[in-house]
């Protein structure tokens, strides 16, 4: 009778049991990850010089395939996240063409030549949406690649600073849909008188090549700053090169527009300009952080 009662209260708590155990192993999990994560902004990484860490690289070559083993997992997952997303946009890729095709008046506007026209053209914008939802994970994997090797405050900032990458990014990519292709599209198709039919294909690829293109150049001050920081670039030098920086915006700005008309050309150099002028300011702040951790170094006791 005893063995039957027990059976009876086995079963009943059994469900009871069930929850605790998964609770118990959640909370091992997060404590788990919480100890890595405070680990990973703790831990200070080896303070090796670049000659000293490319010897020990020559003495033991196989050391090096553990970070291109650890950089291919990277690029994997970072490349599952780019497939997964462009899923996604796969699924709303019809409002994001209507949404591009808006500064040249619309989807009715296009012509399709080519039979496997409209497949390319949604594949293209898919790929392009995909990479844009995808970005703050690619960013973030790399990141994890190479935060092993930095200073617990470089890691801090590294992390803090993806957003304003992704930021960066995406206001360019605005500033193309916004400001150049409504300007850009009507001078394009109204040159000579000639009324000009769009299609499809050559739409799409001009539109997003120039929102893609423009997004990496907004990227500008970032890299400056990071140039910066490592010491590489410092702000009088940015400073005395401003008439080079101009020609070298002007280039830019020639290979991203398809026309060196002034008109388009001023619109993609007046931001890019102000993007030089903000990657000093940028290079400044740098150059006083790095500054002032050299003098912390220097004076603290060893």
């Amino acid at each position: 009778m005893r063995k039957f009662f027990r059976t009876i209260l086995n079963i009943v708590l059994f469900p009871f049991r069930l929850i605790g155990r998964m609770f118990k192993a959640i909370g091992n999990g997060f404590s788990k990850l919480a100890r890595k994560i405070k680990g990973f902004f703790s831990e200070e990484p080896e303070d090796t010089t670049l000659p000293d860490a490319f010897a020990k690289t020559v003495q033991n070559p196989t050391g090096i395939l553990e970070h291109i083993n650890a950089l291919r997992i990277h690029l994997f997952r970072a490349l599952g996240g780019m497939i997964l997303a462009t899923a996604l946009a796969f699924t709303f890729a019809q409002t994001i063409l209507d949404l591009i095709a808006k500064p040249a008046g619309g989807l009715g506007v296009l012509i399709a030549i080519d039979v496997t026209e409209p497949l390319s053209v949604l594949m293209r914008i898919s790929l392009l949406a995909g990479f844009s939802i995808a970005l703050p994970y690619i960013i973030f994997e790399l990141y994890l690649f190479v935060a092993p090797g930095l200073t617990r405050q470089s890691r801090i900032n590294g992390l803090l600073s993806i957003p304003v990458v992704v930021l960066f990014f995406l206001g360019g990519m605005a500033f193309a849909y916004f400001v150049m292709l409504p300007t850009a599209i009507p001078f394009l198709t109204s040159i000579l008188g000639i009324k000009t039919q769009l299609r499809p294909s050559t739409y799409f690829n001009f539109a997003t090549n120039v929102m893609f293109f423009l997004g990496l150049a907004f990227e500008f001050p970032i890299l400056i700053y990071i140039l910066a920081s490592l010491g590489f670039i410092t702000p009088t030098k940015l400073k005395e090169q401003w008439r080079l920086a101009i020609v070298i915006i002007a280039v830019v700005a020639a290979l991203i527009t398809p026309t060196v008309d002034p008109v388009n050309m001023g619109l993609i150099m007046a931001p890019l300009f102000v993007l030089y002028l903000l990657s000093i300011g940028l290079a400044s702040i740098a150059v006083r952080r790095r500054t002032k951790r050299e003098l912390e170094t220097e004076t603290s006791p060893s």
